[in-house]
This record gives C-alpha cells, sequence and structure tokens, in this order.
C-alpha cells in the first residue's frame, strides 16, 4: 500500500467492470485505495461495484458502494449525499461512466444519441454540479474525467454519438478547470487511445470484419507504434497522478494515453 492519497476520500463512478477482467474504472478504484484513499465505488451496476469493493477490502484498502445512474439528476445527487454520510468530505471525483456506440448520422437512432449523451456528458456534468460544493467548502480538490481519442481523431469505424460527447467532456472539463482556479479545485481530462477493456468486446467485436474478438484485437493492436493496445491500469496510473498532490500546478490537460498513435500519420 502507498501513500499518494493518503487521508482523501475519492468518488469513482464506473468502478465496475461490464465483464470480465480490469475496465478503468475499476482498475482506478482499486489503484487509489491502494493508495491510502477511501473509495465510494459507484456503478449502475451493484455487483459489479461489490466486486471492486471486494478486492479493495481483502488487500485491506477501505470502499463503500452506491448505486446511481449517472444521468439521473436526483441518484447523482444521493451518491455525493452518500459519501458525505459515510466519509464526512469528497476530495477527488473520478468520472469513468461512458457507453460506445457504433453508427454514423444515418444508423443510429435520435434516442440512441440522446442515450449516449446523457450517460457520456451529463453524467459528468451533473457528478460536477453536486460534488463542487463539497470541494468548495473544503476549499480544494480534484476532478479526473475519461474522454477519449476519439474526442479529437476519428478512429476508424463511424461512432458519431461517442466522438462528439467525448469532444463535449473535454470542454466541460477546461471550462471547470478555469471557473474554479481560483479555489483550488483542479479538473483534468485523460483521452485513452486504443485500450483492452471489457468495455469494447461487445460494440467493436465484428467492427474490424471477420475473426470476431481475436482479429478485432490483432488489428487494433498494429494500428499503435508500441504494437500493443493498452489497458486499464495504464489509465488508472494517469489518473493516480492526476489525482494527487503530485499534480497540484496541473488544470485543464488533455492527457493522451495513447500509446503513440495520435504521432502517426497514415
Amino acid at each position: 500500500m502507498g501513500d499518494r492519497l493518503k487521508d482523501k476520500v475519492a468518488i469513482v463512478t464506473g468502478a465496475g467492470s461490464v465483464g470480465p477482467g480490469w475496465g478503468n474504472g475499476k482498475a482506478a478504484a482499486v489503484l487509489f485505495a491502494r493508495e491510502g484513499a477511501k473509495v465510494l465505488a459507484v456503478d449502475i451496476n451493484p455487483d459489479a461495484a461489490e466486486e471492486t469493493r471486494r478486492i479493495i477490502l481483502e488487500e485491506g484498502g477501505e470502499c463503500a458502494v452506491h448505486r446511481t445512474d449517472v444521468s439521473r439528476a436526483e441518484q447523482v445527487k444521493a451518491m455525493a449525499d452518500r459519501c458525505l454520510e459515510v466519509y464526512g468530505r469528497i476530495d477527488i471525483l473520478h468520472n469513468n461512466v461512458g457507453i460506445l456506440q457504433v453508427g454514423g448520422p444515418e444508423e443510429i437512432s435520435e434516442e440512441q444519441w440522446d442515450h449516449l449523451f446523457a450517460v457520456n456528458v451529463k453524467g459528468m456534468f451533473l457528478s460536477c454540479k453536486y460534488v463542487l460544493p463539497v470541494m468548495e467548502r473544503l476549499g480544494k480538490g480534484a476532478i479526473v474525467n475519461i474522454s477519449s481519442l476519439a474526442a479529437i481523431r476519428y478512429t476508424g469505424y463511424p461512432a458519431i454519438s461517442y466522438h462528439a460527447s467525448k469532444g463535449a467532456v473535454n470542454q466541460l472539463t477546461q471550462s471547470i478547470a478555469l471557473q474554479y482556479a481560483p479555489k483550488n479545485i483542479r479538473a483534468n481530462c485523460i483521452m485513452p487511445g486504443f485500450m483492452n477493456t471489457p468495455m469494447i468486446v461487445e460494440p467493436l467485436k465484428n467492427t474490424y470484419g471477420p475473426g470476431g474478438v481475436e482479429e478485432m484485437v490483432r488489428k487494433r493492436d498494429a494500428l499503435v507504434p508500441m504494437g500493443r493496445m493498452g489497458d486499464a491500469w495504464d489509465v488508472a496510473y494517469a489518473a493516480l497522478f492526476l489525482a494527487s498532490d503530485e499534480a497540484k500546478y496541473i488544470t485543464g490537460i488533455e492527457l493522451l494515453v495513447d500509446g503513440g498513435i495520435t504521432c502517426r500519420v497514415g
């Protein structure tokens, strides 16, 4: 166990994993706890969040679980209230919740567009809305939002709602960073590139042609200059840095975690 987040309380949304293995939120919640934070593991799937909690408790950390649909204001407010009830403060807000939709403007429906934006963008707006007043009272805080390489680059397949939502996350983050900088509250976002996490399996398994998941992984690995996709821990360690006091003079950034893919032409 480390102490980079000693005596801090962190809310991690999307702290469960959508399938076997490690998603970004699950890895971040466990890593934050390993570094001394008390964690409120938030997920719409309480069983997934409970699995994260079990890992943290087995390692000697502190964690509570709360079910939240981040697109619902009353549930997000209840999440913030629960964290205060259990731990008495909120030092870190780590927004991991996000969904992926494959399709261009002709393929996806208006309802699909609205649902994705409600989860990916409105969810981060609501969590910030109800956590920022707590951080203001403390006189400090750190917000880390998960965006995507898709915010600034076409990723090789149509996913117009996802790409647009992640662009919105970048601007939401920078707006908060500048508004709250005088109050010693930092806001940064991480833009993961091609990551090998449970989230990509279902939506992308047939996107790269015949061959299913194995072919998808092979082709995505080949696109990265380092020869492989990243994993949830690559994102989690970036989040740990931005959430910690080591990054006390860093706010409003968009940190690429992508194995160099954005440097490549063609």
